[in-house]
């Protein structure tokens, strides 16, 4: 039997407007029963409470509620297979975080495949500042260093947790600078300071939301932020790039992600409708005040973004020798 040009055209007409008809109608009907935003973080931190700030903003505009999942551990892997692995429905999202893009390089092969997720929205970084306990002998980045290069062990800095950004961007501040250095892992900002506090190491390269009170009482002084800019939170602070380090820029970084066939109609959705949640002015206030700053971005920015972070701290993490435990 022969098929005609125009039956063949028609055909596929047909074929492309039943596809279009299809994805208006996922867009129309999302979300059609409560969505789960998955944080990779515990309860109480900047993940999880800037997560909870858009999901009462989604739920509002869209019509269902959005609550947050916790799911804690494993350098953030734990979170990630979850979502990797749900029903790619519009249904359940992740709230990405930084260490999503360096856990390959980290620890190897994983439960998951970083194809099975597709990037929905960017939504704000954790500006990582470099403190010291207000009696060091040293007033500033370039004497920090100096003091660093005169010790037989280099410089101790305090991390929360192995393979966090705050330790990858101080592996990156010793190697850039010329000093020995050495990561002390805590579990948290918290322990950090506690340790900064009572004199037993050096430094932190971290959030300063837990320790402004202590900045404030003039117990701790900020040296500098790894940021590319100087931080709307503390701007008295100046970057380590004015200050010699023209490499070292890192954040912590928090976005949203969803399964990979997740219909295109959904994602574009929830990209429109999380960008248009960090246009608020009261949001952007409520992150400030957790020491985030709002940088939205479209889906194919963030890719982006994934993409350039993980060849970036790929590099550093093999060049330092780290592994992930």
């Amino acid at each position: 039997m022969k098929i005609s040009r125009r039956t063949l055209l028609g055909t596929i007409a047909a074929g492309l407007s039943t596809a279009s008809g299809f994805e208006a109608r996922a867009q129309a009907d999302w979300p059609t029963r409560l969505v789960r935003l998955i944080s990779p973080y515990g309860a109480g931190g900047a993940n999880d409470i800037s997560l909870r700030i858009l999901a009462e903003q989604l739920g509002r505009h869209l019509g269902q509620q959005f609550i947050v999942e916790n799911k804690p551990g494993a350098g953030t892997r734990i979170a990630n297979e979850t979502a990797a692995h749900a029903a790619p429905d519009g249904h359940t999202f992740l709230y990405a975080a930084a260490p999503y893009a360096t856990a390959e390089a980290l620890f190897g092969k994983l439960n998951y495949d970083r194809k099975d997720l597709q990037p929905v929205a960017m939504a704000v970084i954790a500006p990582i500042f470099l403190i010291v306990n207000a009696e060091a002998p040293f007033r500033d980045l370039q004497e920090m260093i100096a003091y660093g290069k005169s010790k037989p062990d280099g410089l101790t800095f305090a991390s929360p947790g192995a393979g966090s950004q705050p330790h990858l961007a101080a592996e990156l501040l010793f190697r850039d600078a010329g000093v020995k250095g050495l990561n002390v892992q805590y579990r948290g900002d918290s322990m950090a300071y506690t340790e900064l506090l009572a004199g037993r190491v050096d430094a932190t390269l971290t959030a300063i939301s837990t320790a402004l009170p202590y900045i404030e009482t003039g117990k701790l002084r900020v040296l500098g932020v790894a940021s590319a800019e100087r931080s709307a939170i503390y701007p008295q602070a100046p970057t380590l790039r004015e200050q010699g380090l023209p490499r070292v820029v890192a954040a912590g970084w928090y976005g949203m992600m969803a399964p990979a066939a997740t219909p295109r109609a959904i994602v574009e959705r929830l990209q429109a409708e999380v960008l248009r949640a960090l246009e608020n002015p009261e949001v952007k206030q409520k992150l400030l005040v957790q020491g985030l700053e709002v940088r939205s971005g479209t889906a194919a920015e963030f890719g982006k973004f994934i993409d350039d972070e993980t060849a970036k701290w790929g590099g550093v993490i093999r060049e330092a020798g780290l592994k992930g435990e």
